[in-house]
């Protein structure tokens, strides 16, 4: 059965006090290349926001189209947003996990006014000092998460186009960096470029196959997000 998400937990943080919640979910966590991005809402404090946002749920059970129509939907409706991203250097420097939490904290640290309660799709956030409520398929549960997957979701894709003319020949405007078929094949035929995430295992046994003198493509990389840009918000965000 299709979960519908509400504004329950929402609903819960606003009368106990916590007005300004932010949503905060992800997209490209499990790509093979690209960066993983976050994105971070704050819905107003009322229930009939519900309504005006009918048809929001998990990115992942949209088509483009509806997540495109929804997207602005959304954004008319939203007190607040914001996006972040963590590079596939950092994501390999890392891990995929704390590359996420980077990202999501880094969305944090772009709204405009610091959130006083989080609702987070599966991960907490141990360095933010908020309230928080994370648990599995808030996407599908939680208006303000799935909304943020939305966003999340969109931003990313576009980014990924971007990368595809940057980046000729991968097909990454198709297939947003994911393991396809196709994928697996221009990497064998072209090596890695610098957006590749190396630590993945899937792209490391593509790698491991070519012949050492196949070069990776070294191709210019789309300058990452300054990792120290707001540090100040970090002092209003509770962050060490």
């Amino acid at each position: 059965m299709k979960l519908q998400p509400s504004l329950e937990h929402e609903q819960s943080l606003w009368r106990e006090g916590y007005l300004c919640v932010a949503g905060l979910d992800e997209a490209g966590r499990g790509a093979w290349a690209g960066p993983v991005v976050a994105a971070a809402i704050v819905l107003p404090p009322d229930p009939e926001v519900a309504l005006r946002l009918r048809g929001v749920t998990d990115s992942k059970q949209l088509k483009p189209p509806q997540r495109d129509s929804l997207r602005v939907r959304i954004l008319e409706v939203a007190e607040d947003w914001s996006i972040g991203e963590a590079s596939a250097e950092e994501i390999d420097a890392l891990g995929i996990v704390a590359a996420t939490r980077l990202a999501m904290r880094r969305a944090l640290q772009k709204l405009k006014r610091a959130p006083q309660a989080l609702v987070i799709d599966a991960l907490t956030l141990p360095e933010v000092r908020l309230p928080q409520r994370a648990f599995p398929q808030a996407d599908a549960l939680s208006l303000s998460v799935a909304a943020a997957s939305i966003l999340a979701k969109t931003s990313r894709d576009a980014l990924m186009a971007e990368l595809d003319v940057q980046a000729p020949g991968y097909g990454f405007a198709q297939h947003k960096g994911y393991g396809t078929r196709h994928h697996a094949q221009q990497l064998r035929q072209l090596g890695a470029s610098r957006w590749h995430r190396r630590s993945f295992k899937p792209v490391q046994h593509v790698l491991s196959a070519l012949p050492s003198r196949v070069p990776c493509a070294m191709l210019n990389a789309r300058s990452d997000e300054d990792a120290t840009a707001g540090a100040a918000r970090e002092v209003e965000l509770g962050l060490p």
